[in-house]
């Protein structure tokens, strides 16, 4: 029988992770109502946050009078909603982000009265109440909020009291502090906005007319990204047609999949994948129903649901899946009301949660519903995660401690196609991201696992899944921490071929770092030229090119932590 190594086993474990789902189980995907168990309060235009403690909160949103402040928590495990502190000022059409201490960060939108707002509140889980914060230096709400690598929140865009915005600011949840975090190059809002596989965040789309959702030749087709090392935003490659009001999916592949939304002649059914290493937009497979207001959740398979929305007919209750592999959408199995306007969280089962929405004439909804994958397998077979490691530092190791993590073996013909599959595979997911890894293991065993040191993966709060022979286990919340950048120590330095200049040091693993450049060192730092951002090629190990300089130019260099 062969020996095959540990590349080899992530190998093959990966390709039956993704592929048990619909060919060893065999899918049987569908929509349950939660019969008795709907929210207190019908609501749309709302938020869903999973917290660290695998209860969902719903925030805010439009009720039955309007902007309504009441939130309240789904459990999982009863399948029961409760009420939970208000917020402190009524809004909807705003973002709520999951901040790395377990905290809720809830910006601005628009009150009772039509105002938009500046304001800004923590939702603290612990004591279930809302604090207020200071308040970002611009009201407006259809914005995008986005938790970066450092820890800090990136809102950028929106409608403001007047005209849509450029502007961008940062949350800094240390200080509880904003700043302004430069300004994009289009006004924007009804975009989206995804962290980026090594940091940027790619903004896309959108709308710049404040005169109405469906106004004629204001659709955006642009997109761009900001750095938060260099603050600097960028333009990146256009997209094939304009998108407004879609969904942005960050896929495990590291592409970027945009669907649906809304342009001049109304609700598109498009899709396109955007690819971080060429800046490029690529068509794949359309939508079977053109929708926008919909919502897209990533699936741990690593599919893409895609359900509800709006068309030329009103609300929609279908869905549809997106398969990477093949690029094609399929049906699924339909919501029990058609709504729009609406939030899914994807929770530690592996089910997803869709509440509320708006349905026809925009009446608010308060019906819940959780779609299943419909995995088809037997709960004894099921691994079972009983133990954690959690906080893990970026560059340490995650410890898992459980039971089934070695399943049915498949046996092994003694040629390259088959092997036994009955190891764990441990993936974590960001749960603002959505980013996907598959961790290397340094050892396991039928009741455990150790991976090998964690790097370039969002610190924060992720969902830590088990997969033996393609089935799941439920999920178990680990929160990496985010780094502390030290005092950089520089350990290599030269010159490349032609004349570019490269420079090496060592820092905290994950740290975030950008470099400045000038000819003249007496310069204030306000005029020095800020280059980019440092690449972290290997943990704590940062390295920088600087290939615009000459061979005989002299140049100085400031390296900063934003």
């Amino acid at each position: 029988m062969k020996n095959f190594t540990i590349k080899e086993a992530l190998i093959k474990s990966s390709v039956l992770a993704s592929l048990a789902f619909a060919a060893v189980f065999g899918a049987r995907e569908a929509f349950a109502t939660l019969p008795a168990s709907a929210l207190h309060t019908a609501r749309w235009g709302y938020t869903s946050t999973l917290l660290s403690n695998g209860k969902v909160l719903v925030a805010g949103g439009w009720g039955a009078g309007g902007p309504t402040n009441s939130t309240e928590m789904y459990d999982s495990a009863t399948g029961a909603w409760t009420p939970s502190g208000t917020l402190t000022t009524t809004r909807n059409y705003h973002t709520a982000t999951l901040l790395p201490n377990g905290k809720v960060l809830i910006t601005g939108g628009y009150d009772v009265n039509g105002s938009f707002l500046s304001s800004v509140e923590l939702y603290d889980p612990v004591v279930g109440a809302c604090i207020p914060t200071s308040a970002m230096g611009t009201q407006r709400w259809g914005h995008t909020a986005t938790l970066l690598t450092n820890g800090k929140v990136l809102v950028a865009g929106g409608r403001g009291p007047t005209d849509i915005l450029t502007s961008a600011e940062l949350y800094d949840p240390a200080t509880g502090a904003w700043t302004a975090a430069g300004t994009m190059s289009t006004r924007r809002w009804g975009h989206t906005a995804t962290l980026l596989p090594g940091g940027k965040v790619l903004v896309a789309g959108g709308s710049s007319n404040h005169a109405g959702d469906n106004a004629h030749g204001v659709h955006l087709s642009s997109a761009e990204l900001y750095d938060p090392a260099s603050g600097v935003w960028t333009p990146t490659g256009e997209m094939s047609t304009p998108h407004d009001n879609h969904t942005a999916t960050l896929l495990p592949n590291g592409m970027v999949l945009v669907a649906g939304g809304n342009d001049t002649n109304g609700a598109l059914a498009r899709a396109e994948l955007y690819n971080p290493a060429s800046g490029a937009w690529t068509k794949t497979g359309s939508l079977a129903t053109p929708r926008y207001w919909h919502p897209a959740t990533l699936l741990p398979n690593g599919k893409v649901l895609v359900a509800g929305g709006w068309n030329v007919t009103g609300p929609l209750s279908s869905a549809e899946l997106y398969d990477p592999a093949t690029g094609t959408w399929t049906a699924s199995g339909a919501m029990s009301a058609a709504r729009a306007v609406l939030a899914p969280t994807l929770l530690a089962s592996g089910q997803v949660l869709i509440a509320g929405g708006a349905g026809t004439n925009e009446v608010p909804l308060s019906i819940a519903e959780l779609y299943d994958p419909g995995l088809g397998f037997n709960p004894a077979w099921r691994p079972q995660i009983a133990t954690v490691t959690s906080p893990v530092n970026l560059g340490g190791s995650l410890t898992l401690s459980g039971s089934a993590f070695r399943g049915v073996s498949e046996g092994s013909s003694g040629n390259s196609q088959a092997s036994p599959g009955d190891y764990p595979l441990v993936q974590l997911r960001n749960m603002e991201s959505g980013q996907t890894l598959f961790l290397l293991p340094t050892a396991w065993s039928a009741n455990s696992f150790t991976s090998a040191p964690i790097w370039g993966f969002p610190p924060g709060c992720s969902l830590a899944t088990v997969f033996v022979n393609g089935i799941p286990s439920t999920s178990s919340v680990v929160n990496l921490s985010v780094p502390i950048p030290t005092s950089p120590a520089l350990t290599h330095a030269r010159r490349l071929t032609g004349g570019a200049f490269q420079f090496e040091f060592s820092n905290a693993v994950g740290a975030l770092f950008g470099v400045q450049a000038s000819t003249n060192l007496t310069l204030p730092l306000s005029q020095w030229k800020a280059l980019g951002s440092v690449t972290e090629v290997s943990p704590g190990q940062f390295q920088f090119t600087d290939r615009g300089t000459t061979t005989n130019q002299q140049r100085f260099y400031r390296v900063y932590s934003p």
